[in-house]
């Protein structure tokens, strides 16, 4: 069923979505969390469309904001809200509420934003695109348990990532290192059969890919050894190499979507790690509310180096920046006592120290590309 409201007030709205329920014979409310997506015209389809694929595992309501304030002076000046409320059909056993904030009022979402929510639950905020530098500063972002980003969505993905650690806040996380879980979980499986000393590890990936990035970083912070970004035709991440001292364990997907793990003393095997859609990385972020404190290590782990490495002018001085002050002594071995270690539990040692945001000695994550020319983004893990 849906319900076009123009020039509307929220009590409206309220009003709709109960007349909506009760046409389709469901009055009670059986909803889990408010999902609030923040976006344009242009990006709104795929990003809807994405959440109520979600919404079938985590029954939401969900809230578009679609901000347009008008070009003209009148048109800017104007402050008028119309909506269209969706229930049933395509939203499943949840509710969709589009919003479209035009002139004075896109500057006011979170007024129009707050009597809509669910009552006694979360409430998780969503940028598809254009992210506020500070979520949690961002008065949407302050309604929100979970603060949802994308630095793939943006023209420069280091950068981004730097000023992800730099203003990170208990709640936030990035699709970027949502699209590396099967790889962590995979190389921690890995290191659960293998307890060998890891000396050195390689990442391998397309240019300027934030996951690859972030799992590099992740690597480097968990095993405290020297990692290698190298650059590679894509899709997304491609392999990963862990150094040890009885051979190299090796996981490689070509074609992303079959990667081969190859390990010292057992036969290769065929893993399924196949690039997964945005509607697959929101039901997972949906699933655990709590902080994810292994992304807040990781990406604070390496914010100085992303921040040089982002003003980096070439290769050369971009390699040097990434290793002038975070090179370790040689023959650094330092690494978990297990694989559980590598997936993010906690471990006593050198490695966690220094946690606020400068890479501890005896690691580094090395970038083997440049400077990001404009108008490029990043592709997906």
């Amino acid at each position: 069923m849906n319900i076009d409201l123009t020039d509307t007030t929220s009590s409206q709205i309220n009003a709709a979505l109960v007349k909506a329920r009760r046409a389709s014979g469901s009055p009670a409310v059986g909803m889990v969390l408010t999902l609030v997506i923040v976006t344009d015209e242009g990006n709104h389809y795929d990003a809807l469309k994405a959440a109520n694929e979600a919404s079938k595992e985590h029954p939401s309501r969900i809230l578009v904001v679609i901000k347009r304030p008008g070009r003209s002076p009148r048109d800017r000046k104007m402050a008028r809200l119309d909506a269209e409320v969706r229930v049933g059909g395509e939203t499943g056993t949840g509710e969709t509420v589009l919003l479209r904030l035009h002139g004075e009022l896109a500057n006011h979402a979170h007024s129009v934003v707050l009597p809509l929510l669910l009552p006694d639950a979360p409430v998780v905020v969503w940028w598809p695109e254009d992210a506020p530098d500070h979520p949690s500063e961002d008065l949407l972002g302050r309604l929100a348990a979970r603060r949802i980003t994308d630095a793939q969505a943006t023209e420069d993905p280091v950068a981004t990532l730097g000023l992800r650690a730099a203003t990170y806040t208990p709640g936030d996380t990035d699709l970027a290192w949502t699209r590396i879980t099967p790889w962590r979980s995979v190389l921690a499986a890995a290191l659960d059969q293998k307890h060998s000393a890891i000396r050195s590890a390689v990442v391998e990936g397309e240019a300027y890919n934030p996951s690859s990035e972030l799992l590099a970083l992740w690597l480097a912070e968990r095993l405290g050894v020297p990692v290698e970004r190298q650059v590679s035709d894509g899709p997304g991440l491609t392999a990963v190499r862990l150094e040890t001292e009885d051979g190299t364990i090796c996981l490689d997907r070509a074609d992303g979507s079959l990667a081969e793990l190859a390990m010292p003393g057992q036969p290769d095997r065929h893993v399924a790690l196949h690039r997964r859609e945005t509607a697959e990385l929101i039901a997972e972020e949906l699933r655990r509310l709590d902080p994810d404190e292994t992304y807040a290590s990781a990406v604070k782990f390496g914010v100085a180096s992303l921040r040089r490495s982002a003003d980096a002018p070439d290769k050369e001085s971009a390699e040097s920046a990434l290793t002038a002050d975070d090179a370790g002594p040689a023959g650094d071995t330092r690494q978990p006592s297990d694989g559980a270690a590598a997936a993010g539990e906690p471990q006593d040692g050198p490695a966690d120290a220094e946690r606020d945001g400068s890479a501890p000695k005896g690691s580094s994550a090395k970038r083997s590309a440049g400077r990001k020319p404009a108008g490029r983004k990043a592709g997906a893990a």
